[in-house]
């Protein structure tokens, strides 16, 4: 693992040709020399995220470390801290989100526990919310969560994330990024885009409604979602394995003219501890109940939980327990948030890999283990980068 690690992690996920060529389609490219060039300025934004919280001096120092050591920094020396904050401004979040959406895909083989089942790729949606700093223009821009019980506001302006994620690897294969004034079901209408056939795709129950479920449906891939408790689901059909195909109804369809078919799974969780048991009742666009018996689907949305663990990797792990993003800009939060997708995904793929080396479950291999040794080796292992 070592000798991709630390920066020669990020510089082979990736790589400065890569890089040049999104800071160039993005029109950040530099039309003199500069002693922060855009490339080191991409490369420092993402080890802002690889280091975080860690202040702006301290991870410059990280990255030339090492190309220091080797005698290839010259005559370059460490900018001040308000050189690093324009050029931040000056590269903007657009190369960052362009460098995410080129190189996110999935990653997952037929051979990766929990990857796929019966041929489907498994996908789980989600979201969550982040902190960041307290000024006028981000709380403009992104808003600020009230208190439905009183006139205050939250502490800190939220920004909005949801995220499309591959359940076998834990990759971020798409996100959307708003204001928490932007529902997460309207955010998580955009990620239709990175579906397709041969998915099957698991959401929890605050996004069934009939605009998000037609539109996932039209991609070709499948769907299990878990169902509100108050949704009435009348049974058309008794299937032989006790699940029954019934209609769903837009809220604007007050005639009920337009349904669509789903099939119902309906089941109770055992063993929870609960005097109650809770129950649970999902939907399926698998209507064959001889080719998917009801028992493996139902067993299966456990997996839509992988989620919750890929946002606690980020949020906790990752930028650190109750960090707040530091940006006073909404371009430097969305640049913020965008580098911690990337190194998310770098960190992700590592271990995908390395658990495919070693016929390993990559939820085998620890998250927090596998940041700790690239932080370690970020000094000795420069990789291809260069100021």
């Amino acid at each position: 693992m070592s000798e991709v690690s630390g920066l020669g992690l990020l510089t082979w996920v990736y790589p400065p040709g890569l890089v040049d060529r999104v800071v160039a389609a993005c029109g950040r490219a530099e039309q003199r020399k500069r002693l922060l060039p855009a490339r080191l300025v991409v490369y420092f934004v993402l080890g802002l995220a690889l280091f975080s919280p860690a202040p702006y001096l301290e991870v410059m120092r990280h990255l030339v470390e090492g190309l220091r050591g080797l005698g290839l920094l010259g005559d370059w020396r460490l900018p001040a801290k308000s050189s690093l904050f324009r050029a931040r401004q000056r590269l903007g979040c657009e190369p960052l989100r362009v460098l995410f959406a080129t190189t996110a895909r999935p990653m997952a083989t037929e051979a990766t526990p929990g990857g796929f089942w019966r041929g489907l790729r498994l996908l789980t949606v989600d979201g969550t919310c982040w902190d960041v700093a307290d000024t006028p223009a981000n709380e403009a821009a992104f808003g600020r969560p009230g208190n439905g019980r009183s006139p205050d506001k939250s502490a800190f302006p939220q920004v909005r994330m949801v995220c499309l994620v591959e359940s076998g690897t834990h990759l971020v294969l798409d996100a959307e990024l708003a204001g928490c004034r932007t529902g997460e079901v309207t955010l998580v209408g955009r990620l239709p885009r990175s579906c397709g056939p041969g998915q099957l795709v698991l959401a929890d129950r605050a996004f069934l409604g009939m605009p998000l479920w037609r539109a996932f449906a039209a991609t070709g891939a499948d769907l299990l979602w878990r169902v509100p408790a108050n949704r009435v689901l009348p049974m058309d059909r008794l299937l032989r394995d006790g699940s029954w195909l019934s209609r769903i109804h837009a809220a604007t369809d007050a005639a009920h003219t337009d349904p669509v078919t789903v099939r119902v799974l309906a089941y109770q969780l055992t063993g929870t501890g609960q005097a109650v048991q809770e129950g649970y009742r999902l939907v399926t666009t698998l209507l064959d109940a001889r080719r998917y018996p009801a028992r493996q689907p139902a067993a299966l949305y456990h997996e839509r939980w992988e989620v919750e663990s890929v946002l606690a990797e980020l949020k906790t792990r990752q930028r650190g327990a109750q960090v707040v993003l530091v940006s006073k800009t909404p371009d430097g939060v969305l640049q913020q948030l965008w580098a911690h997708l990337l190194v998310h995904r770098a960190l992700r793929e590592l271990m995908a890999r390395t658990a495919a080396t070693q016929r390993l479950d990559p939820d085998r291999l620890s998250f927090t283990e596998t940041l700790r040794a690239a932080r370690r080796s970020v000094t000795v292992t420069p990789g291809s980068f260069s100021p």
